[in-house]
């Protein structure tokens, strides 16, 4: 009998229950209680939705991230928040975002907040998690006790539970070392709680834990795969059986070391690396369960249940009940029920898949592969008529795109002029100050603007009077950024629910979901548009925002977009053809928009591309590919405008010192980067790399509401002019504005805008 499972549920809920309960809370709106109490539920729903399933995993819960979890569970805390009195969960959310609620803060070193933890993407994922912090001196010391709280409300739910856990050698590589210390000297400190854990769950009459080691996917050097054998060698005495879970990727070169690590059964993504699984079958010790990854859990397509069927049968009379199913990986990056999207196109809709419809399409495959086709016969019959309609559709093809596309040649993507002759022209039009201060693009999504937008789109206002309502909203972010005395302006993005979604919902090939929300960190939630047919433009999409800004000042307004590798790998990409495809296309599209702002008067023009590392291959050695395709996608977006006109791009909250020579390649006038929260790490590349045209490095942590001090933001600055000329040098924030409140905002600029001053009378 072939065991179904799951490796993970989103959340957030399907009505981001979570996140509101999460918001309620840190602004003393609700008590810590209730948001328990909203946390449980959600749980308890969670569980009932994966009922049928023969394993259904727990421990994957948070409220906030699993990673944080796991650095509490294994009491490695960052020294700035030992010590805090009160419940252990607003010490959570002092590392997570600086401060838990306000209530909560009555020890008086964390009145004002602490310094948040790093952030940045799981793998190659759109997830934020909180880096863990390790030191040579880093000790571990194990609590339990919220998983093990879980677990109870399992078991006593009737739940068959899988725990859900990081294992040590992913958790130990996803990490820093505040020091030179090397992080695998920790692993002998680590083990052992490991090792109790196990032990801990074993007594709870767990059979099976799930220990998640995606790392197995890249590639590992010889210290780390001796690390693997070493620590799983280690904990093989534990009385439960060990799932080894790798998703996200290939093992590849790793495939004989996953098959032979001395645990009970191990998971690959059969999506991203299905060609892993024959020589696994003949690698894997006779004795050991392989788990299949069948689903697909990042993307929202219906699976070829037929397809896959055709492929699993054999498999299945090979292996027997050694054979488990599954989705790729955990369900957080998909929605969670396709059932409450009423307007969605019905066509359209027929052909995808969320988190609840995934579940279902597992049981139809462990349904056939237990009792024979015939017993689901009617599923898979709708499932073949369904994709042969999505393949069939005239809405997915456009031949004028794909001539375009066919078209493009080299000089699209060539400025007129190399930077050191076209920065002169920009300054002598810009005119600005050394250290030029500015904003990465939006400012608050105030309650009045949220509910001008719920009112125009479901009827109660015309469209002149949304018009309204957002130009106010323009005129004022313009108004607060004079009156701070910002270099260069924003018109604050009022009219976008999304840096993405705003621009899909305006070309032709998208579609949109009304709760498709996934998790980005935290109470953080995005809904990605549903890119399902080929790409274009219509009109133009922000001109007459951007040009109503202008007007509105003598200081230069940014024209701001979301270039097209980002609205690529935020959005849910078509599955029937390769990714650069769809990348080129949108790059033609965004392209039409530069210049239409450009004969628009506009001077500087910002293409936001905070996705461009998020889209690299897990292996090094698939990364140049990639990587020819996106710069050249923002290249041919950006780059037909005149030498006068300054192109700025944005990356935020990703590591980008390994592929700075690509991010040079992109040729922007101006790069802005997350630095705040790595305290300028980011820029250590600049060591070895000349980087040759301008950078802002981000000095406002805009994902905590900690305002940064005047002095913060010059130590940070001195500390990029040790690196960059300061004639090159920018500042503004790490990110756009939108998530923080103005009574937070202007306080924080205001610094910012005093300690560029300071910079220049020191200058």
């Amino acid at each position: 009998m072939t065991t179904i499972h799951n490796l993970g549920f989103p959340r957030i809920g399907a009505r981001r229950e979570l996140k509101f309960a999460l918001e309620a809370y840190w602004k003393g709106e609700s008590s810590r209680d209730a948001l328990k109490a909203a946390g449980a539920a959600l749980r308890q729903r969670h569980w009932n939705d994966q009922a049928g399933l023969d394993l259904v995993p727990v421990g994957d819960f948070s409220f906030y991230d699993q990673v944080l979890d796991t650095s509490f569970m294994l009491g490695n805390l960052p020294e700035r928040v030992r010590g805090f009195h009160g419940d252990a969960l607003d010490n959570v959310f002092r590392v997570a975002r600086g401060r838990s609620a306000q209530s909560a803060e009555t020890h008086a070193q964390c009145c004002g907040g602490v310094a948040a933890g790093e952030m940045t993407k799981w793998f190659d994922t759109n997830y934020h998690y909180i880096v863990p912090e390790f030191t040579r001196d880093s000790a571990f010391k194990l609590d339990a006790s919220p998983l093990l709280a879980q677990l109870a409300e399992a078991k006593a739910q009737g739940v068959r539970a899988k725990p859900v856990i990081v294992g040590p050698l992913t958790y130990l590589a996803i990490g820093k070392t505040k020091d030179d210390s090397d992080k695998l000297d920790l692993l002998p400190r680590l083990l052992p709680v490991y090792a109790e854990l196990l032990d801990i769950l074993a007594a709870q009459d767990v059979e099976w834990v799930q220990i998640d080691e995606p790392i197995l996917v890249t590639e590992l050097d010889a210290d780390w795969q001796h690390a693997f054998n070493t620590a799983y060698h280690q904990l093989k005495s534990s009385r439960v059986k060990l799932l080894l879970a790798t998703y996200f990727g290939q093992l590849a070169e790793n495939q004989y070391l996953a098959a032979n690590l001395p645990v009970a059964g191990l998971h690959v993504d059969a999506i991203n690396g299905r060609e892993d699984v024959l020589p696994l079958i003949g690698l894997l010790p006779s004795h050991k369960v392989l788990s299949l990854g069948v689903i697909n859990g990042r993307n929202i397509w219906k699976t070829d249940l037929n397809a896959v069927l055709e492929w699993l049968a054999p498999l299945a009379e090979r292996l027997g009940e050694r054979l488990w199913i599954a989705p790729s990986c955990s369900l957080l990056h998909v929605p969670v029920d396709l059932a409450s999207e009423q307007k969605l196109d019905p066509e359209l809709k027929s052909w995808l898949a969320f988190a609840l419809q995934k579940l279902d399409e597992l049981r139809v495959l462990g349904t056939a592969l237990r009792e024979g086709r015939d017993a689901v016969k009617a599923e898979l019959d709708a499932n073949r008529a369904d994709l042969d309609a999505r393949r069939a559709s005239p809405r997915v093809h456009n031949p004028k795109v794909q001539a375009a596309v066919a078209r493009i040649v080299p000089h699209l993507g060539m400025r007129e002029s190399a930077y050191p002759k076209r920065a002169p022209k920009q300054a002598e039009g810009l005119r600005l100050p050394a250290y030029p201060t500015t904003t990465i693009g939006s400012f608050p999504q105030t309650a009045e603007i949220r509910q001008a937008r719920a009112d125009y789109k479901a009827g109660r206002i015309g469209a002149a009077a949304y018009r309204a309502a957002m130009r106010a909203e323009i005129e004022r972010s313009v108004r607060e950024q004079e009156a701070l005395g910002l270099d260069v302006l924003v018109h604050g993005e009022a009219e976008r629910n999304d840096m993405v979604e705003y621009f899909g919902e305006q070309l032709d090939g998208y579609a949109f979901s009304q709760f498709g929300w996934v998790q980005s960190y935290g109470s953080r939630c995005v809904k990605p548009p549903i890119l399902f047919g080929d790409i274009s433009r219509p009109r133009p999409m922000t001109v007459e925002w951007i040009t109503y800004a202008q007007s509105l000042t003598e200081k230069p307004m940014k024209g701001m977009l979301t270039g097209p590798v980002t609205i690529l790998n935020w959005s849910f990409v078509r599955d029937d053809q390769p990714r650069e495809a769809s990348c080129k296309q949108l790059a033609l599209a965004i392209r039409e928009e530069v210049l239409d702002l450009e004969q628009a008067g506009v001077r500087i023009i910002q293409i936001d591309e905070a996705a461009l590392r998020e889209g690299l291959p897990l292996r090094k050695s698939q990364w140049k590919a990639y990587l020819d395709w996106a710069v050249e996608s923002f290249r041919i977006t950006a780059n037909g405008v005149r030498d006068e006109t300054q192109i700025h791009t944005h990356m935020c909250y990703s590591e980008f010192n390994d592929i700075i020579a690509s991010i040079a390649g992109m040729d922007a006038d101006v790069i802005t980067i997350e630095t705040s929260r790595s305290d300028m790490e980011l820029l250590d590349a600049f060591d070895d790399f000349k980087y040759p045209n301008e950078i802002g490095p981000g000095v406002y942590d805009i994902h905590s509401p900690n305002i940064p001090t005047q002095e913060h933001i010059v130590q940070l600055m001195r500390k990029a002019a040790e690196r960059i000329p300061a004639e090159r040098l920018w500042v503004n924030p790490d990110c756009g504005l939108k998530t923080r409140q103005w009574t937070e905002v202007i306080p924080a600029l205001a610094n910012m805008v005093a300690a560029a001053r300071k910079l220049r009378a020191a200058a």
